[in-house]
């Protein structure tokens, strides 16, 4: 058996990254629904559990499978920078209208961020 590359390893260890983010994300939103969180006129909360469950899981499987497609490493990093936004406001930005604590969004900030460097390190081979 020959030794994993290091853009083998960086790769393994962004889908394991991606995979946690995932259960984590799971439970949240598991949460979120169970308290009445979720809007309603998105469909139903078990919907929205099955269909996060799928995409993380694939995107998790597709960066173990698939280890030499900096694209997808790159993608997933582009979308996850994308919830940046919505969180640092999230976390900071004081309302009475928010029914999650500030914690919350400082707390997925980390996950996100961790994530995503684990990500750039597979997709620009850092």
């Amino acid at each position: 058996m020959t030794e994993p590359t290091p853009l083998d390893r960086k790769f393994r260890q962004a889908a394991f990254v991606y995979l946690h983010v995932t259960i984590l994300y799971e439970a949240a939103a598991y949460v979120m629904w169970r308290q009445g969180l979720l809007p309603l006129n998105w469909g139903p909360g078990e919907a929205w559990l099955v269909a996060g469950a799928v995409v993380g899981v694939s995107i998790a499987y597709g960066l173990l499978r698939w280890r030499h497609r900096k694209w997808l490493a790159r993608v997933v990093w582009l979308i996850h920078g994308g919830r940046l936004p919505t969180l640092i406001a999230g976390a900071f930005l004081l309302s009475e209208t928010r029914p999650l604590a500030p914690a919350f969004y400082h707390t997925a900030i980390v996950v996100v961020v961790i994530n995503m460097w684990m990500l750039a390190r597979a997709g620009w081979d850092l």
